[in-house]
Protein backbone atom coordinates (compact mmCIF):
# COMPACT_ATOMS: atom_id res chain seq x y z
CA UNK A 1 0.00 0.00 0.00
CA UNK A 2 1.30 3.43 -0.99
CA UNK A 3 2.17 5.59 1.99
CA UNK A 4 0.08 8.76 2.04
CA UNK A 5 0.00 11.96 4.04
CA UNK A 6 -3.49 12.99 5.11
CA UNK A 7 -4.64 16.31 6.54
CA UNK A 8 -7.83 16.80 8.53
CA UNK A 9 -9.65 19.96 9.62
CA UNK A 10 -12.96 21.01 11.16
CA UNK A 11 -14.68 24.17 9.95
CA UNK A 12 -17.76 26.26 10.71
CA UNK A 13 -19.67 25.91 13.97
CA UNK A 14 -18.70 23.22 16.44
CA UNK A 15 -20.96 20.33 17.45
CA UNK A 16 -20.81 16.97 19.15
CA UNK A 17 -19.25 14.18 17.12
CA UNK A 18 -16.35 16.11 15.62
CA UNK A 19 -13.78 14.49 17.90
CA UNK A 20 -15.28 11.07 17.21
CA UNK A 21 -14.85 11.33 13.45
CA UNK A 22 -11.35 12.82 13.85
CA UNK A 23 -10.36 9.92 16.12
CA UNK A 24 -11.72 7.34 13.67
CA UNK A 25 -9.88 8.95 10.76
CA UNK A 26 -6.69 8.90 12.82
CA UNK A 27 -7.21 5.23 13.69
CA UNK A 28 -7.85 4.36 10.06
CA UNK A 29 -4.74 6.17 8.88
CA UNK A 30 -2.60 4.34 11.44
CA UNK A 31 -3.97 0.98 10.29
CA UNK A 32 -2.96 1.89 6.74
CA UNK A 33 0.41 3.26 7.91
CA UNK A 34 -0.47 6.69 6.53
CA UNK A 35 0.79 9.91 8.07
CA UNK A 36 -1.92 12.13 9.55
CA UNK A 37 -1.72 15.80 10.48
CA UNK A 38 -4.42 17.98 12.01
CA UNK A 39 -4.93 21.56 10.84
CA UNK A 40 -5.81 23.78 13.79
CA UNK A 41 -8.55 26.45 13.72
CA UNK A 42 -9.97 25.55 10.30
CA UNK A 43 -9.23 28.04 7.53
CA UNK A 44 -7.86 30.46 10.16
CA UNK A 45 -5.04 28.03 10.88
CA UNK A 46 -4.55 27.22 7.22
CA UNK A 47 -4.21 30.94 6.46
CA UNK A 48 -1.42 31.33 9.02
CA UNK A 49 2.23 31.21 7.97
CA UNK A 50 3.17 28.49 8.44
CA UNK A 51 -0.15 26.67 8.75
CA UNK A 52 -1.06 25.79 12.34
CA UNK A 53 -0.85 22.00 12.58
CA UNK A 54 -0.71 19.27 15.20
CA UNK A 55 0.49 15.69 14.91
CA UNK A 56 -2.43 13.50 15.91
CA UNK A 57 -0.75 10.93 18.11
CA UNK A 58 -2.07 9.01 21.11
CA UNK A 59 -0.34 11.58 23.29
CA UNK A 60 -1.94 14.59 21.58
CA UNK A 61 -5.42 13.11 21.28
CA UNK A 62 -6.62 10.84 24.04
CA UNK A 63 -8.97 8.13 22.80
CA UNK A 64 -11.11 8.51 25.95
CA UNK A 65 -11.88 12.11 24.94
CA UNK A 66 -13.23 11.28 21.49
CA UNK A 67 -16.86 11.35 22.66
CA UNK A 68 -16.63 14.93 23.99
CA UNK A 69 -18.26 17.88 22.25
CA UNK A 70 -16.37 20.58 20.39
CA UNK A 71 -13.28 19.93 18.30
CA UNK A 72 -9.78 19.20 19.52
CA UNK A 73 -8.63 20.85 16.28
CA UNK A 74 -10.79 23.95 16.99
CA UNK A 75 -12.89 25.70 14.37
CA UNK A 76 -11.47 29.23 14.24
CA UNK A 77 -11.12 32.53 16.07
CA UNK A 78 -13.39 35.56 16.18
CA UNK A 79 -11.84 38.39 14.22
CA UNK A 80 -9.41 36.19 12.27
CA UNK A 81 -9.04 36.55 8.51
CA UNK A 82 -11.57 34.24 6.83
CA UNK A 83 -13.69 33.90 3.69
CA UNK A 84 -16.17 36.48 5.01
CA UNK A 85 -13.67 39.19 5.93
CA UNK A 86 -11.62 38.59 2.78
CA UNK A 87 -14.70 38.94 0.57
CA UNK A 88 -15.77 42.08 2.41
CA UNK A 89 -12.34 43.62 1.80
CA UNK A 90 -12.29 42.57 -1.86
CA UNK A 91 -9.34 40.24 -1.23
CA UNK A 92 -10.98 36.84 -1.67
CA UNK A 93 -8.74 35.89 -4.59
CA UNK A 94 -5.58 36.53 -2.59
CA UNK A 95 -7.07 34.75 0.43
CA UNK A 96 -7.82 31.64 -1.62
CA UNK A 97 -4.33 31.62 -3.16
CA UNK A 98 -2.79 31.75 0.30
CA UNK A 99 -4.87 28.78 1.44
CA UNK A 100 -3.80 26.89 -1.66
CA UNK A 101 -0.13 27.64 -0.99
CA UNK A 102 -0.45 26.51 2.64
CA UNK A 103 -1.89 23.19 1.52
CA UNK A 104 0.87 22.77 -1.05
CA UNK A 105 3.53 23.50 1.58
CA UNK A 106 2.03 20.78 3.80
CA UNK A 107 2.66 18.32 0.94
CA UNK A 108 -0.61 16.48 1.52
CA UNK A 109 -1.97 13.69 -0.63
CA UNK A 110 -5.51 14.16 0.68
CA UNK A 111 -7.49 16.52 2.90
CA UNK A 112 -10.51 15.49 4.96
CA UNK A 113 -12.65 18.59 5.51
CA UNK A 114 -15.43 18.28 8.09
CA UNK A 115 -17.99 21.07 7.73
CA UNK A 116 -21.57 22.22 7.35
CA UNK A 117 -23.42 23.26 4.22
CA UNK A 118 -21.69 26.64 4.14
CA UNK A 119 -18.19 25.16 4.32
CA UNK A 120 -19.04 22.45 1.80
CA UNK A 121 -20.54 24.99 -0.60
CA UNK A 122 -17.34 27.05 -0.38
CA UNK A 123 -15.26 23.92 -1.02
CA UNK A 124 -17.23 23.40 -4.22
CA UNK A 125 -17.22 27.03 -5.36
CA UNK A 126 -13.52 27.63 -4.68
CA UNK A 127 -12.26 24.18 -5.55
CA UNK A 128 -9.02 25.56 -6.99
CA UNK A 129 -7.79 25.87 -3.40
CA UNK A 130 -7.51 22.10 -3.24
CA UNK A 131 -5.79 21.51 -6.59
CA UNK A 132 -3.16 18.80 -6.41
CA UNK A 133 -4.71 16.77 -3.61
CA UNK A 134 -7.75 14.61 -2.94
CA UNK A 135 -10.55 16.51 -1.20
CA UNK A 136 -12.96 14.41 0.88
CA UNK A 137 -15.70 16.24 2.77
CA UNK A 138 -17.71 14.98 5.75
CA UNK A 139 -21.00 16.73 6.62
CA UNK A 140 -21.58 17.90 10.18
CA UNK A 141 -24.17 20.32 11.55
CA UNK A 142 -26.89 20.41 14.18
CA UNK A 143 -29.11 22.11 11.57
CA UNK A 144 -29.25 19.02 9.31
CA UNK A 145 -29.53 21.27 6.27
CA UNK A 146 -27.01 19.51 4.00
CA UNK A 147 -28.53 18.14 0.77
CA UNK A 148 -28.23 14.47 -0.26
CA UNK A 149 -27.51 12.96 3.17
CA UNK A 150 -30.10 11.56 5.56
CA UNK A 151 -28.06 12.55 8.63
CA UNK A 152 -25.28 14.93 9.59
CA UNK A 153 -22.84 14.51 12.46
CA UNK A 154 -24.02 16.37 15.57
CA UNK A 155 -27.72 16.47 14.78
CA UNK A 156 -28.87 13.56 16.94
CA UNK A 157 -26.88 14.80 19.94
CA UNK A 158 -28.38 18.28 19.56
CA UNK A 159 -31.87 16.76 19.50
CA UNK A 160 -31.06 14.82 22.69
CA UNK A 161 -29.72 17.97 24.35
CA UNK A 162 -32.98 19.76 23.60
CA UNK A 163 -35.11 16.86 24.81
CA UNK A 164 -33.21 16.64 28.10
CA UNK A 165 -33.55 20.41 28.52
CA UNK A 166 -37.31 20.34 27.89
CA UNK A 167 -37.80 17.35 30.21
CA UNK A 168 -36.53 19.53 33.04
CA UNK A 169 -38.58 22.55 31.98
CA UNK A 170 -41.76 20.47 32.05
CA UNK A 171 -41.31 19.85 35.77
CA UNK A 172 -41.37 23.53 36.64
CA UNK A 173 -44.01 24.19 33.98
CA UNK A 174 -46.33 21.72 35.68
CA UNK A 175 -45.62 23.19 39.13
CA UNK A 176 -46.54 26.72 38.02
CA UNK A 177 -49.25 25.97 35.42
CA UNK A 178 -47.36 27.76 32.68
CA UNK A 179 -46.15 27.23 29.15
CA UNK A 180 -42.55 27.44 28.02
CA UNK A 181 -41.68 28.81 24.60
CA UNK A 182 -38.39 27.13 23.73
CA UNK A 183 -36.32 28.63 20.92
CA UNK A 184 -34.06 26.24 19.04
CA UNK A 185 -31.14 26.82 16.71
CA UNK A 186 -31.31 25.60 13.12
CA UNK A 187 -30.80 28.83 11.15
CA UNK A 188 -33.37 28.78 8.30
CA UNK A 189 -34.07 25.05 8.60
CA UNK A 190 -36.69 23.59 10.95
CA UNK A 191 -35.34 20.06 11.27
CA UNK A 192 -33.92 20.52 14.77
CA UNK A 193 -37.12 22.03 16.17
CA UNK A 194 -39.29 19.44 14.42
CA UNK A 195 -37.38 16.39 15.67
CA UNK A 196 -36.91 17.72 19.20
CA UNK A 197 -40.54 18.85 19.36
CA UNK A 198 -41.89 15.44 18.39
CA UNK A 199 -39.49 13.69 20.78
CA UNK A 200 -40.41 15.92 23.73
CA UNK A 201 -44.18 15.82 23.03
CA UNK A 202 -44.42 19.55 22.46
CA UNK A 203 -47.94 20.94 22.07
CA UNK A 204 -46.86 23.12 19.16
CA UNK A 205 -43.89 23.15 16.79
CA UNK A 206 -43.29 26.25 14.69
CA UNK A 207 -40.74 26.05 11.88
CA UNK A 208 -39.90 28.45 9.02
CA UNK A 209 -41.01 26.00 6.32
CA UNK A 210 -44.66 26.07 7.44
CA UNK A 211 -46.90 29.11 7.70
CA UNK A 212 -48.79 29.41 10.95
CA UNK A 213 -51.54 31.59 12.34
CA UNK A 214 -50.98 33.05 15.81
CA UNK A 215 -54.71 33.06 16.56
CA UNK A 216 -54.96 29.36 15.72
CA UNK A 217 -51.90 28.65 17.88
CA UNK A 218 -53.54 30.42 20.83
CA UNK A 219 -56.81 28.56 20.21
CA UNK A 220 -54.91 25.28 20.18
CA UNK A 221 -53.14 26.04 23.48
CA UNK A 222 -56.35 27.14 25.17
CA UNK A 223 -58.06 23.92 24.09
CA UNK A 224 -55.25 21.77 25.48
CA UNK A 225 -56.17 19.28 28.18
CA UNK A 226 -53.24 20.63 30.20
CA UNK A 227 -52.39 24.09 31.46
CA UNK A 228 -48.66 23.68 30.91
CA UNK A 229 -46.32 22.38 28.25
CA UNK A 230 -43.73 23.14 25.59
CA UNK A 231 -44.09 25.29 22.49
CA UNK A 232 -41.04 24.60 20.30
CA UNK A 233 -40.06 27.39 17.91
CA UNK A 234 -37.24 27.49 15.40
CA UNK A 235 -35.12 30.64 15.51
CA UNK A 236 -35.97 31.56 11.90
CA UNK A 237 -39.77 31.83 12.21
CA UNK A 238 -41.33 35.22 11.63
CA UNK A 239 -44.61 36.99 12.36
CA UNK A 240 -45.74 39.77 10.07
CA UNK A 241 -45.65 43.10 11.86
CA UNK A 242 -43.49 41.81 14.71
CA UNK A 243 -39.76 41.86 15.34
CA UNK A 244 -37.31 40.36 17.82
CA UNK A 245 -36.38 36.85 18.80
CA UNK A 246 -38.76 34.14 17.70
CA UNK A 247 -39.59 32.97 21.23
CA UNK A 248 -40.19 36.54 22.42
CA UNK A 249 -42.66 37.21 19.61
CA UNK A 250 -44.67 34.09 20.45
CA UNK A 251 -44.49 34.85 24.17
CA UNK A 252 -45.92 38.33 23.66
CA UNK A 253 -48.83 36.87 21.71
CA UNK A 254 -49.52 34.39 24.51
CA UNK A 255 -49.33 37.17 27.11
CA UNK A 256 -51.91 39.17 25.15
CA UNK A 257 -54.17 36.13 25.30
CA UNK A 258 -53.63 35.78 29.08
CA UNK A 259 -51.76 32.48 28.72
CA UNK A 260 -49.05 32.25 31.44
CA UNK A 261 -45.71 31.54 29.83
CA UNK A 262 -41.96 31.99 29.96
CA UNK A 263 -39.33 31.92 27.23
CA UNK A 264 -36.35 29.58 27.30
CA UNK A 265 -33.20 29.81 25.20
CA UNK A 266 -31.04 26.64 25.30
CA UNK A 267 -28.54 28.42 23.03
CA UNK A 268 -25.14 26.74 22.82
CA UNK A 269 -25.94 23.69 24.93
CA UNK A 270 -27.49 22.38 21.73
CA UNK A 271 -23.98 22.19 20.28
CA UNK A 272 -22.58 20.52 23.38
CA UNK A 273 -23.13 17.28 25.27
CA UNK A 274 -21.48 13.88 25.15
CA UNK A 275 -21.91 12.47 21.64
CA UNK A 276 -24.87 10.05 21.56
CA UNK A 277 -24.42 6.55 20.17
CA UNK A 278 -26.14 7.21 16.84
CA UNK A 279 -23.82 10.17 16.13
CA UNK A 280 -20.80 8.04 17.06
CA UNK A 281 -21.95 5.33 14.66
CA UNK A 282 -22.48 7.94 11.95
CA UNK A 283 -18.98 9.29 12.59
CA UNK A 284 -17.48 5.80 12.20
CA UNK A 285 -19.46 5.24 8.99
CA UNK A 286 -18.37 8.56 7.49
CA UNK A 287 -14.74 8.04 8.54
CA UNK A 288 -14.67 4.59 6.97
CA UNK A 289 -16.27 5.91 3.79
CA UNK A 290 -13.80 8.81 3.61
CA UNK A 291 -10.79 6.53 4.03
CA UNK A 292 -12.06 4.17 1.32
CA UNK A 293 -12.57 7.17 -0.97
CA UNK A 294 -8.92 8.12 -0.47
CA UNK A 295 -7.87 4.55 -1.25
CA UNK A 296 -9.98 4.64 -4.42
CA UNK A 297 -8.38 7.93 -5.51
CA UNK A 298 -11.68 9.83 -5.34
CA UNK A 299 -11.66 13.58 -4.97
CA UNK A 300 -14.12 16.47 -4.63
CA UNK A 301 -16.63 14.20 -2.94
CA UNK A 302 -18.75 14.21 0.22
CA UNK A 303 -19.64 11.24 2.39
CA UNK A 304 -23.39 10.65 2.80
CA UNK A 305 -25.84 8.27 4.41
CA UNK A 306 -28.69 7.44 2.04
CA UNK A 307 -31.34 4.84 2.87
CA UNK A 308 -28.97 3.07 5.26
CA UNK A 309 -26.03 3.03 2.83
CA UNK A 310 -22.76 4.89 3.36
CA UNK A 311 -21.26 6.20 0.13
CA UNK A 312 -19.85 9.32 -1.54
CA UNK A 313 -21.43 11.86 -3.87
CA UNK A 314 -19.67 14.54 -5.86
CA UNK A 315 -19.54 18.04 -4.44
CA UNK A 316 -21.11 19.27 -7.66
CA UNK A 317 -24.09 16.93 -7.12
CA UNK A 318 -24.37 18.08 -3.49
CA UNK A 319 -24.43 21.70 -4.57
CA UNK A 320 -26.93 21.16 -7.39
CA UNK A 321 -29.31 19.14 -5.21
CA UNK A 322 -30.13 21.88 -2.69
CA UNK A 323 -31.85 25.23 -2.86
CA UNK A 324 -29.07 27.64 -3.84
CA UNK A 325 -29.17 31.01 -2.12
CA UNK A 326 -26.80 33.92 -1.58
CA UNK A 327 -24.45 33.35 1.32
CA UNK A 328 -25.57 35.80 4.02
CA UNK A 329 -21.99 36.54 5.08
CA UNK A 330 -19.75 36.13 2.03
CA UNK A 331 -20.25 38.55 -0.85
CA UNK A 332 -20.57 36.75 -4.16
CA UNK A 333 -20.83 33.25 -2.69
CA UNK A 334 -23.78 30.88 -2.73
CA UNK A 335 -24.81 28.11 -0.36
CA UNK A 336 -26.76 24.96 -1.13
CA UNK A 337 -29.46 24.42 1.47
CA UNK A 338 -31.80 21.63 2.49
CA UNK A 339 -35.06 22.30 4.31
CA UNK A 340 -37.89 20.29 5.84
CA UNK A 341 -39.73 18.77 2.89
CA UNK A 342 -43.54 19.05 2.67
CA UNK A 343 -43.81 15.25 2.69
CA UNK A 344 -41.57 14.75 5.75
CA UNK A 345 -43.18 11.92 7.70
CA UNK A 346 -42.66 13.72 11.01
CA UNK A 347 -45.00 16.50 9.90
CA UNK A 348 -47.80 13.99 9.44
CA UNK A 349 -46.94 12.21 12.68
CA UNK A 350 -47.00 15.50 14.58
CA UNK A 351 -50.40 16.34 13.12
CA UNK A 352 -51.75 12.88 13.90
CA UNK A 353 -50.61 13.26 17.51
CA UNK A 354 -52.44 16.56 17.93
CA UNK A 355 -49.39 18.82 17.76
CA UNK A 356 -50.02 22.22 16.17
CA UNK A 357 -47.54 22.71 13.33
CA UNK A 358 -49.21 25.44 11.30
CA UNK A 359 -51.65 25.97 8.50
CA UNK A 360 -49.88 25.72 5.18
CA UNK A 361 -46.72 24.06 4.02
CA UNK A 362 -44.64 26.51 2.02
Amino acid sequence: MVRKKIGIMTTGGDCSGLNTVVQRIVDGCKLRKWDIVGIKDGTDGLYSVPAKTVDLTNESFQFASSHLAGSILANGNDGAENFESAARAGKLGAFNKKLQKSLKDLNLDALVLIGGNGSLSLAHLYNEIYNGLQLICIPKTIDMDVPLTDRTIGFDTAVQQLVSYCDQLLLTARSHHRWFVVQTMGRDCGNLALHAGVATAADAILIPEIKFDVDNLIKHIKQSKRDYGIIMVSEAISIRGHSGKAADMISRALNNANIPNRTAFPEYIQRAGDTVASDRILAVGFADTALKAIENNETNVMTVLQDGEYKTVSLSDFFAAGKQEKDPHIIGAMTSNRYVEPDDILLQIATDMGIYIGEKRK
